[in-house]
């Protein structure tokens, strides 16, 4: 079944607002999940709401705190988010640091104890339509091998980069493991098998079985090149953060643990350097119109395809994945969702 997804939007708020969050953090959430499933990437979305209402539920995650902040140097604020909800404590990172960037020109957030962050390209892209660029790291619990090993010792550490640019700003999402953990998880649920080279087996063996894969490990992407910055992230976020290393990271996909990976807001006021926005998006366009390899694929910038995704999305409705579609009926949907049922 298909559903509009401000309906969707509202649903999402309603079950979050049942569990004493409050408004505005509830549509923050919601819409960061819904972001997700509009732009084609059902694995940091809806399938996701189930568990955070679980841990919301248990006490694993904190209904109402934004997150404690502390300047420890002019431009570098520690955060505790205090098992906030990560969308809640990024966002209001951001809006502390954003503060300070004419005077420095720069600002670091780091944050501990916050929960899982979703999609990055969220507030990269926040910051990039703000005028700014932004830099958003997150770690996670160790579910990746490195290159030339077989045990699971690397967090997946996606990284976004957002760049404002005229029209449409540059923003960069990716994991540095070949897939996510989350996409893995979609293709179980759905019953599908995973493409060859996504992951290894517990003994170490290729597989295209998403169940052998969770109990087994996700490859980085590019052999050595994602082993790499995955392993520069890891140490990096922690480093400046004071979380967790990934062998002993808890609570981004499971409702028995707090969560103590960390997470890594840079924000850079570009008006402080000497380049010209205008030049970038001349640039961005002229990639776009170079000439392509298959004359019925036009070159495009990262970013556009989700755009692309977004605006169809938007007009077909979003299929209700079935962890979200089981928690809409044990919460009384039939009324909610407009007297449709499957």
């Amino acid at each position: 079944m298909r559903l509009p997804p401000a309906r969707l939007r509202n649903l999402s708020v309603a079950l979050l607002e049942k569990r004493g969050v409050p408004a505005d953090s509830a549509r923050l959430q919601a819409n960061l999940l819904l972001e997700a499933e509009l732009r084609g990437l059902p694995s940091h979305g809806l399938q996701r709401l189930p568990l955070l209402l679980s841990r919301l539920d248990k006490g694993l995650a904190n209904p109402t705190t934004r997150g404690n902040g502390t300047w420890r140097r002019a431009s570098f604020l520690s955060v505790d988010g205090e098992r906030g909800l990560g969308p809640v404590v990024m966002m209001d990172a951001m809006r502390v640091t954003r503060r300070i960037l004419k005077e420095t020109g720069l600002a670091i957030a780091a944050i501990r104890n916050a929960n899982h962050m979703g999609m990055l390209a969220y507030y990269a892209e926040a910051a990039a339509r703000d005028g700014l660029i932004g830099i958003v790291m997150s770690t996670s619990e160790a579910l990746v091998h490195p290159f030339g090993g077989t045990q699971a010792l690397i967090g997946t550490n996606p990284v976004a980069i957002g760049i404002p640019a005229a029209g449409h700003p540059f923003v960069l999402d990716l994991a540095t493991s070949i897939v996510s953990m989350g996409k893995i998880n979609n293709h179980a649920m759905r019953g599908l098998a995973i493409p060859p080279g996504w992951a290894v087996d517990r003994d170490g063996r290729a597989t295209t079985d998403p169940h052998a894969a969770q109990a087994g490990a996700i490859a980085p992407f590019g052999d050595a090149k994602g082993y790499g910055l995955g392993l520069a992230i890891e140490l990096l976020v922690a480093a400046l953060a004071g979380s967790n290393l990934a062998p002993d990271v808890n609570g981004t996909l499971d409702d028995i643990h707090p969560a103590n990976k960390g997470d890594l807001l840079i924000l850079i006021d570009p008006s402080a350097g000497a380049g010209s926005i205008p030049a970038l998006a001349a640039y961005l366009d002229r990639l776009r119109l170079s000439r392509p390899l298959d004359p019925t694929q036009p070159v495009a910038i990262p970013g556009d395809g989700a755009r692309a995704r977004r605006a169809a999305a938007a007009k077909t409705g979003i299929e209700l994945p079935q962890p979200f579609s089981t928690t809409l009926r044990l919460s009384r949907p039939p009324e909610l969702i407009g007297g449709h049922t499957e």
